[in-house]
């Protein structure tokens, strides 16, 4: 009996380009799944196998290899694509959308400060739904404000190309410490237990609370390492300061140099401190620009033990604080983390000017 073999198969040939797009498609990590398998079909058909063959090597169906072939020869590369779904269709114009998005960013209710779902659709005789859609699409949020304050520094740009040069290259065979302190910490205690987590229900606390006095934290991050020296004091004064100055000049390596990164703070600048580090030449200090906290890396260390010890902790008295905060800084000294300065002063500064050029042309 005669073996039916069907009808024959159309040759596939590829040209240098297809073969090279697909052979991109099938091997790159980025591209679709679905993509990257029908490029290999494709490519395997151009070698002349049989779709029983191709099917079987990439775990497919026949008629799966049979498509994508004749998908390919019809439309080339462009057939490998999905074809468009039906739908039902828009029912929102551009014009709409436009008048959406323009009136957002260039208007206010006359009875708000901003918009609402609401009051959008109302005004423009949509539906609510609808205003959400385009406010998604577009990223616009007129619920939400954040703050900023830039700096007014005369010295700005010598400043911001100071500091961030001593966190990317600093100085060899030197000590570099970001210096700050955290003031007036509260030791606070709920005026009634705390209620615990369970499943589908987050911790509770009582709104108001006891006050059982404060502590303010010297803090000097070790830059390179992230180990951060820490002292307590009940005041926050000049001798505070002098006291943690020394309690660092006893931990340094006498033979090493010393560049403490350090904000406007007066306590930094008063006349004992002059004093003191004229007496101690190897200590050089470096301020940030005023009203540029965010450059002083010890901050990402405060930001650390606000989240992760005091926002929620619960303490009753000074000295039960300030071991927690001990304890957190021991902790974090022995997992070794350190904490990765990546903008460069160029990349600041330019977003700084940006966000002057928003503020002159804003109208405002």
């Amino acid at each position: 009996m005669r073996r039916r073999t069907g009808r024959p198969l159309e040759p596939l040939v590829l040209t240098a380009e297809e073969r090279e797009t697909l052979e991109r498609w099938a091997r790159r990590p980025k591209s679709p799944q679905a993509l990257a398998d029908r490029a290999r079909i494709v490519l395997d058909c151009a070698e002349g196998k049989s779709n029983g063959e191709i099917a079987a090597s990439n775990g497919v169906s026949r008629q799966t290899v049979s498509k994508w072939r004749g998908r390919f020869l019809r439309h080339r590369l462009q057939g490998l694509s999905d074809a468009p779904r039906s739908g039902a269709p828009r029912t929102i114009t551009d014009e709409q959308v436009e008048r959406v998005v323009t009136r957002t960013l260039e208007t206010k209710p006359h009875n708000a400060t901003h918009w609402s779902t609401r009051s959008m659709a109302k005004a423009l005789g949509m539906s609510q739904t609808a205003i959400a859609r385009i406010w998604r699409a577009f990223g616009l949020q007129p619920h939400r404000s954040e703050t900023f304050k830039l700096s007014t520094d005369p010295h700005f740009v010598e400043k911001v190309r100071d500091v961030v040069g001593l966190y990317v290259r600093p100085p060899e065979h030197a000590l570099v410490l970001s210096v700050d302190e955290k003031s007036q910490i509260q030791a606070l205690d709920r005026t009634q237990p705390l209620l615990p987590m369970r499943p589908g229900q987050a911790e509770r606390r009582t709104y108001d609370y006891k006050r059982h006095g404060t502590t303010s934290l010297f803090a000097a991050l070790d830059v390179k390492s992230g180990r951060v020296i820490g002292q307590l004091h009940r005041r926050h004064r000049t001798q505070e300061f002098l006291a943690f100055l020394r309690m660092i000049e006893s931990k340094v390596p006498k033979e090493q140099e010393v560049h403490l990164i350090l904000d406007n703070y007066g306590t930094h600048k008063t006349q004992p401190v002059k004093r003191w580090l004229l007496k101690h030449p190897r200590f050089h200090l470096h301020f940030t620009p005023t009203s540029a906290s965010w450059l002083n890396l010890v901050e990402r260390f405060f930001a650390e033990l606000t989240e992760k010890q005091l926002r929620r902790g619960v303490h009753r008295s000074v000295r039960e604080l300030e071991e927690a905060i001990v304890a957190h800084i021991e902790a974090h000294n022995t997992a070794g983390k350190a904490f990765v300065w990546t903008k460069s002063a160029d990349e600041i500064l330019e977003r700084v000017a940006a966000a002057c050029e928003r503020i002159s042309n804003s109208g405002h």
